[in-house]
């Protein structure tokens, strides 16, 4: 078994329970903040959804730069709706998944950098940069974003087992 074959079937189950909770989101809420310091839940929910797509980033490039010189500022997407968001999370998903299920064990295991404006802050091979930026990052947020639907009396969905709202 390959690398990556590995790895499919935990990216497709933590997608799937991303995509439960983000259907769930009130819309209304979108600009809801619970601290001044903290991202909404409409910019926290559409951070999320981007995860997935960062495949393109580590399995099709060697680097990537957070803040290129002379490059264009990185441009936020707004949080509309939650149809547009699950539309976002879906089409990522679907790109990103293609791009892990192309990947060879070598593409896997080459080193990748991640820098700040030109500066190295890390190297790791994919396999690990895959790992950290995209599922443990997703698996964060999320859990993040089950306080913030919580706290609005969101029934959350079965992730890792039942939820007080979803028996399995």
């Amino acid at each position: 078994m390959n690398i990556i074959d590995r790895h499919l079937p935990e990216f497709d189950h933590e997608m799937l329970s991303t995509r439960n909770l983000l259907e769930r989101l009130p819309e209304a809420q979108g600009a809801w903040k619970p601290h001044a310091k903290s991202s909404s839940l409409g910019e926290l929910a559409i951070h999320i959804a981007g995860i997935p797509a960062y495949c393109r980033f580590i399995i099709g490039e060697t680097q990537l730069d957070l803040n290129p010189e002379g490059g264009s500022p990185f441009k936020k997407i707004p949080f509309t709706t939650t149809a547009a968001l699950l539309a976002l999370f879906d089409e990522n998903v679907r790109i990103g998944r293609e791009i892990l299920a192309g990947a060879s064990d070598d593409t896997m295991m080459e080193a990748w950098s991640l820098k700040n404006a030109g500066s190295v802050v890390f190297t790791m091979p994919r396999v690990a940069v895959y790992r950290t930026m995209v599922m443990s990052h997703l698996i964060h947020h999320r859990g993040q974003l089950t306080v913030y639907a919580r706290l609005h009396d969101v029934a959350l969905p079965s992730i890792y087992g039942p939820s007080a709202d979803t028996p399995m």
